[in-house]
């Protein structure tokens, strides 16, 4: 019953910031996201989920606050609240922040890895699909008036340090937290250039991480050692999630390279390299 409820929050929610066309109404519809998600990421009642559940609020909670501050100010200064018409430079530079603290990108990425371990995989799943789609609308809305260096900077940070602090993980939901704030990396550095393209890539994104996520959730498994030896249980499983998590990982034959391919073909195009004298 009140699974139920809860999930139509959610998509509730997400709906009204996706089809909003205000910065109220994207607000609104952010906090009702925030709210129905907590009761489950704190639904196993273990310290550590409890923990998980304060740390997202609390950073969910500043990060719409600083939306609502951005729009305000924006309206302040031009007299609009309307999502596409943000003009004021200062006010998209606190969107961007404020966005990448929903979304977890670098500098903001601290709580995510932290949140996602403390939950169950299915509440995970959610947590690193459904949870970051409102926040890649928004962006993607306000894609052509924000400021490009600082989302390319945030962008190739957070595939950097995604990469390398998932080098050194055992947890398999730290190690998707990773590769989530990687993958967010490739989206933010490409949202200004080609919109579309970052839409692209977070669809395929979605997809396979849900794969992975759900895969993992069938052999019951939350640790590396104890995948190792799902090979002898589940050998069909086994080797679909090792494709799956190729994928994930950009493999070229695989789909997961599509989006990279487009990305960096699209952003040679861009002559961002200071011009040779």
């Amino acid at each position: 019953q009140a699974k139920l409820i809860f999930a139509i929050s959610l998509l509730l929610g997400t709906t009204i910031t996706i089809s909003s066309n205000h910065w109220i109404m994207a607000w609104t519809g952010l906090e009702i996201n925030t709210l129905a998600i907590l009761p489950l990421i704190s639904k196993s009642h273990h310290p550590r989920a409890i923990e998980a559940t304060t740390k997202y609020f609390l950073v969910q909670a500043a990060a719409s606050t600083l939306i609502l501050f951005s729009s305000m100010t924006n309206a302040w200064q031009t007299g609009q609240w309307d999502i596409t018409q943000m003009t004021c430079p200062t006010a998209c530079l606190i969107l961007t922040s404020a966005i990448a603290m929903k979304l977890g990108l670098v500098p903001f990425h601290f709580w995510f890895p932290e949140v996602l371990q403390g939950t169950s995989l299915t509440t995970g799943l959610l947590l690193s699909t459904a949870m970051k789609f409102p926040p890649m609308t928004l962006l993607f809305m306000t894609s052509q008036s924000l400021n490009p260096t600082l989302l390319v900077t945030m962008a190739i940070l957070s595939t950097a340090l995604g990469g390398w602090m998932g080098l050194n993980q055992t947890q398999t939901r730290k190690i998707l937290a990773f590769s989530s704030i990687s993958h967010l990396g490739w989206m933010a550095i490409i949202i200004s250039y080609s919109p579309k393209l970052a839409l692209l890539n977070f669809y395929l994104y979605a997809l396979m991480t849900a794969a992975v996520f759900l895969a993992l959730n069938s052999i019951k498994t939350t640790k590396l050692s104890t995948l190792m030896t799902t090979w002898t249980k589940t050998p069909a499983l086994s080797a679909t999630l090792m494709l799956s998590l190729l994928s994930l990982a950009g493999l070229p034959p695989l789909t997961g390279f599509l989006p990279k391919w487009l990305i960096i073909q699209e952003l040679t195009k861009q002559e961002m390299a200071p011009a040779a004298t």
